[in-house]
């Protein structure tokens, strides 16, 4: 069998890229990836210079990756992670997290679910008659806003890579949600200076890519999925892309690039209803209450939203 050799120094190559013809050594492969997720955050100007920037973590390759990364690039990122209260994974998940803190020497905002709504979200996906992937990316999007809004951040950054962006797009097509369809950007704009900035830099770096890095930069993740991803769509429509990838190498990335393409060119009407504050935490809203402390008032569900902050005992830089 023929052994490959690295494109750019003609050394061993560890990984083949056949959605880019090439074939690299494990230096050059990480430098590789490294420097894409420079040039997207500067071709699609996700980050400025005064920007407060705070990533979700969730104990993963994708998130921890990028966290890691986006530090060795010089765009400092402090972390934060939702326990969800997930018997056997949140625990390991969140040790996960503050080992890369450790070693980022960044703290981690650690928002404890049990603790603060005294249920795990099994138990309120159950109460609020929602599947625990809808409670879940509720109560997400929620506390990514509060922690941006209660420590000052400004954007939220996301580890969705590229096969999680086209296996999503390829849903929302599907069943024609408009509504989501041009939510599917690389960017979410702040939304009249009240949500922060969501932005998402590995967008067009595949999951074989972000894993490959991870193992070969020795970050510790977290390798199950979440037990409650089995069975979902999203996972099938994953299934289905990688088959013609491996046929079509490149369609993912020419897929999610033509939607960008496509959509900078769709003009959106946006909803113009003048912005409020909800009456119970004072989260935007376009109503008197968020949507979620409604359906937290509405099942009956009192708590605190409390951040806890996890640090490295030496002081942390920038």
């Amino acid at each position: 069998m023929r052994r490959l050799k690295c494109k750019v120094c003609g050394g061993k190559a560890v990984i083949s890229l056949r959605a880019y013809n090439i074939a690299l050594c494990a230096n050059d492969f990480v430098s590789f990836l490294e420097n894409r997720v420079f040039k997207t955050i500067k071709k699609y100007r996700l980050i400025d210079d005064n920007d407060k920037l705070i990533i979700a973590v969730s104990g993963g390759k994708d998130s921890l990756s990028l966290w890691y990364i986006l530090n060795k690039l010089g765009f400092n990122a402090d972390g934060m992670y939702i326990d969800l209260g997930i018997e056997g994974y949140s625990a390991l998940s969140l040790e996960k997290v503050k080992k890369m803190s450790d070693i980022l020497k960044r703290p981690v905002y650690i928002f404890h679910l049990n603790n603060a709504l005294g249920k795990d979200i099994e138990a309120i996906s159950k109460k609020i008659k929602r599947t625990t992937c809808s409670a879940c990316g509720m109560i997400k999007r929620y506390i990514m806003n509060r922690v941006c809004l209660d420590k000052n951040y400004n954007v939220i950054i996301t580890g969705h890579n590229l096969d999680d962006e086209t296996s999503a797009l390829m849903g929302n097509l599907l069943y024609w949600k408009e509504e989501y369809l041009w939510k599917k950007g690389m960017v979410l704009n702040e939304e009249e200076g009240h949500l922060s900035k969501k932005i998402k830099p590995l967008f067009l770096c595949s999951e074989r890519e972000m894993a490959a890095y991870a193992v070969l930069c020795g970050i510790d993740y977290i390798y199950d999925e979440c037990p409650f991803s089995i069975g979902a769509k999203s996972l099938i429509y994953k299934e289905i892309l990688n088959r013609i990838e491996d046929n079509s190498p490149g369609t993912k990335l020419q897929f999610l690039k033509g939607y960008l393409k496509f959509a900078s060119q769709t003009k959106v009407e946006k909803n113009h209803k003048e912005m409020n504050y909800c009456i119970n935490c004072g989260y935007p809203t376009r109503s008197d209450k968020c949507n979620f402390c409604r359906i937290m008032d509405k099942y009956g569900i009192k708590g605190n939203i409390v951040f806890e902050e996890y640090r490295n005992t030496d002081e942390v830089s920038g």
